[in-house]
């Protein structure tokens, strides 16, 4: 295959992925939206590890068709990933609960600066000028539109802490162990989401009740909010490879550069959907500063010393068991 038609299949398989996690995450956030604001269904991490469950039940179904191959993932990396997943999830729904809404935004934005020292400091990545100030131009952009009061205290700040750097690992050690260890999306999902399922079903109306002083279990389901609760698991299987595929095929940096793209589709659906209440010049100036942030970031990205690795990257665990790095010098270049 001559290399600019790899490169047109290259970037149409990523733009889809992105389409995928764009659609299913915007989707996602909609309908858990109607089942919380509508049908009083409160109880957000018991939710996800019934998402995460819905997700295991997926793979199981794929492995038994024979769609996901044998894998192995070391138990210490698991355990690894579900602690910083777990802590992420928890975190944010805790900071959420003890900051105002523009504390909470200046958190989730401030993933990105969290995520770029990871790479620089685990991937030894260097990144350029261009690049660096369009990530900036991004998080103007988003905080244009999004931040509004701010007010912190110490256990929301203590929270926010924790959820930025739990997300922050969780979402690089998406990339570095499909990397390390030679791991599709689905097979990584297939070692993840029960363990996660498990610790969040477990814990999660235990913690709800503490953030709700509400029971699921005493909970007024009736037929719609069981669709809704079905609907929103079912969506939340595509959110969850969605979100796999895109950080292996990129890296945790430019997924949340990129995915601030799915902030900006949310604000205007909601404008959409329930009037233009909101809607100002701040919020109008705020998405054009970040969509101009967002296409500046991709082009100086991908630009030949935008992103580039310093050193050799660590070798997957195929090629350890054949004794040597191979083909080292594929990767040291733009990532």
């Amino acid at each position: 295959m001559a290399p600019s038609s790899k490169a047109d299949k290259k970037a149409a398989v990523d733009a889809a992925a992105w389409m995928f996690n764009v659609v299913t995450s915007v989707g996602i956030i909609i309908v858990n939206k109607a089942l919380m604001a509508t049908y009083g269904f409160s109880f957000a991490t018991t939710l996800t590890g019934l998402h995460f469950a819905t997700t295991t039940l997926m793979t199981v179904i794929l492995r038994w068709l024979g769609y996901i191959q044998a894998s192995h993932l070391p138990l210490p990396e698991l355990l690894k990933f579900v602690l910083f997943a777990n802590f992420s999830i928890v975190g944010m729904n805790v900071s959420l609960m003890w900051n105002s809404v523009g504390f909470y935004q200046i958190a989730k934005l401030s993933m990105i600066p969290v995520s770029c020292l990871l790479e620089v400091v685990l991937d030894k990545i260097r990144y350029s000028r261009d690049t660096k100030l369009s990530i900036a131009v991004v998080l103007l952009g988003v905080g244009v539109c999004t931040v509004t009061d701010v007010s912190v205290n110490t256990r929301g700040f203590v929270a926010a802490v924790i959820a930025v750097w739990s997300t922050s690992l969780q979402q690089y050690y998406v990339h570095f162990l499909q990397r390390k260890y030679s791991l599709s999306s689905f097979n990584l999902l297939g070692h993840t989401a029960p363990a996660q399922a498990g610790s969040l079903l477990l814990v999660g109306p235990f913690l709800d009740y503490w953030l709700t002083n509400k029971r699921v279990d005493r909970y007024d389901y009736n037929l719609a909010s069981i669709i809704f609760i079905i609907l929103s698991c079912s969506i939340a299987v595509g959110t969850n490879l969605s979100q796999f595929i895109c950080i292996g095929r990129f890296t945790a940096v430019s997924f949340q550069v990129l995915g601030h793209m799915k902030t900006i589709l949310v604000l205007i659906m909601g404008f959409f959907f329930f009037g233009k209440e909101g809607l100002n010049m701040q919020v109008v100036l705020g998405m054009i500063i970040a969509v101009i942030g967002m296409i500046w970031y991709g082009n100086a990205s991908s630009k030949p010393g935008g992103k580039e690795r310093r050193s050799h990257t660590l070798p997957t665990a195929r090629q350890q068991k054949h004794g040597g790095l191979t083909d080292s010098t594929e990767h040291d270049g733009k990532v």
